[in-house]
Formats: structure tokens, sequence, C-alpha cells
């Protein structure tokens, strides 16, 4: 008998591996072939944790992994998966500690998911993948457009609003979006929703008066319900490496981060950059991105991830 769920996961992490195939031939071609021939000596660690810096895991990140993966005895007849095997279970080490679990329908009603993040990280995608999995699941969800910055991110919602089969809440361009906000808890309690979805307008870190915005946003959304929002999801962009760590602390200190996601892994050779993030950041790594489809947002999987950034086929 087939198994739909097992070829589903199989499936995802063959895109996940192709996704972070410019990582793992960045990070491990050269030095995962000269540990196959030569002994493992410090100079090829050192090599190995220079690679690993490059890959934007970060040096003290990188100096962890490779003295782990320097206690590791290799055969003469090392191959190449023996050693990639060895070195994503000493990356999958640093990472364990950090998944996390998206799970709103195991929380209070309605469960207020607030996304937040810089222009172009991907959060109305993210948000609309999201929606999408939870109506697919039962879920009676709301979404509300509070990015009232930029037109094309309202349209963009509701074209993702129409594909997962969602009502979504949106005012005019330059509308107040914490009164947006407002109205849409509102809504949700009123009309029973399981979910509410609240997008935001992508703002720099730096920028003051949208960071009070945002932190204006959370303080109305108090107002209606002093735990809400119950989940903000930081929504990073892989391609900006080790620049995306400035940003999880700004965000953090505005609108206290519960979840990270990461997108954009199949277009960067900076996908260590995730390693980099579950460091230094005291929020769990919740969903990871990989393409545009539905079913290229996943829950994060430490160790499928360091297999996959090593460049391992399954």
């Amino acid at each position: 008998m087939s198994d739909p769920q097992g070829e589903q996961k199989r499936g995802w992490f063959r895109r996940l591996t192709e996704g972070l195939t410019k990582s793992s031939a960045a990070m491990t071609d050269q030095v995962v072939g000269a540990f196959t021939r030569e002994k493992l000596t410090q100079a090829s660690l050192d090599k190995l944790e220079d690679r690993l810096i490059e890959a934007d895991l970060g040096p003290q990140a990188a100096a962890r992994i490779a003295e782990a993966f320097g206690k590791a005895r290799f055969g003469r007849e090392a191959t190449d998966d023996e050693v990639k095997a060895t070195l994503a279970e000493a990356i999958a080490a640093e990472l364990l500690s950090h998944e996390g679990r998206f799970d709103p329908l195991a929380g209070p009603k309605p469960f207020v998911v607030l996304f937040v993040g810089v222009n172009g990280a991907g959060k109305t995608t993210t948000l609309g993948k999201v929606a999408a999995d939870l109506t697919a699941k039962g879920a009676k969800v709301l979404v509300a457009a509070c990015d009232t910055f930029r037109a094309a991110a309202i349209e963009q919602l509701q074209v993702w609003g129409e594909r997962a089969g969602v009502p979504v809440i949106a005012k005019t361009l330059g509308a107040d979006s914490a009164g947006l906000a407002f109205e849409a808890l509102q809504r949700a309690k009123a009309e029973g929703y399981d979910v509410l979805l609240i997008d935001t307008a992508g703002r720099l870190q730096n920028k003051a008066a949208l960071m009070d915005e945002l932190a204006k946003m959370v303080r109305v959304l108090k107002k209606l319900d002093p735990d809400a929002p119950h989940e903000t999801l930081l929504v990073l962009d892989a391609t900006v490496g080790r620049n995306a760590l400035s940003q999880v602390e700004a965000f953090d200190r505005i609108a206290g981060v519960t979840g990270v996601v990461m997108t954009k892994l199949d277009g960067t050779a900076r996908g260590g950059v995730l390693v980099s993030v579950a460091a230094e950041s005291s929020a769990p790594i919740k969903l990871i991105g990989v393409g545009e489809g539905i079913e290229d947002l996943q829950p994060f999987d430490a160790r499928a991830f360091a297999r996959s950034l090593v460049g391992m086929k399954s």
C-alpha cells in the first residue's frame, strides 16, 4: 500500500534539499571530500569551521560544530555520506532545543496570530499559506489586512483569502492599522472564529515611527484580550544572511516574538543563517519555507534541516 503522508514528507525533504543546494555546495563539497581522503587534523577542522562561518552559521556555532565533528572517528574507507551524516548530527545538536511547535488550533479561541517582519520577507505569502492549511484542517479563519501602507499587500492578501476560502477584512490605503486589528478581533470574537491572522506592514527595524505603530497594534489587541496576540511570528528572509539577527532583536523588543519563520531557503547560499538565528534568539524556529506553493511551508524539523544543509539525499 502507498503511504501518502510518507510520500508527502519525502517530497518536502527533496524540495528542502534542492533548496539548500547552494548552501550545501558552499559548505561541504570541498571539506567533506577532504575528510574521506585524509586524516582528521586540526587544519582540516579549521577549514571546516571557516566553511561553516562562510555559510552564515556564526562563529560560535561554527566552533562548537567543528569541535563536535572532531570527536568523530572515521575509518580508512569512510564514505561521503558517513562524513555528511556525522556533520549533520553536529549541526542538529545545535538546533534541536530550538524547534518550536506552531498549533493555533490547540489554543484559546479566537487564537490571534500576528505576522511581523521587514518589507519583502514573505509575511503576506506566509500568512496565506497558513490560512490555507488551517482551513484545510476545518478551522474557521479570519484574516485582517493590516498592512494599510501598500495597496499591493492588501490585494495580495485578498487573492490568498479567495484561494483559501477565508474572509479578509481590509480598509482603504492609509487607514489606521491598529483600529483595523481591533475591529477584526471584535468580529472574530462575535462570530466564533477559531483563528485570526493579522498581516502587518513591512517595517525596517530602525524606523521608530513604524515600530511605534506595531506597538500600538499590540496594545489595542490587549484591550479586547489581555493574552493577545497569542502568537507573534517573525518572518525572516534567509537571503539577507546574518542581517536577520538585528531584526530578531528589534521585533522581539516591540512585539514579543514567540516564533520565527524562515523563508526563501530555496534561493540562497546562506541557509546556515537559521543556525545563527536559533543560537542568538530566545524565540524558537517554528516554520520554514522553500517555495511559493502552500505545501512549501512546513514545521521546522532540526534533523531534516541539518541533513539537507549538508547535502544528504534522504
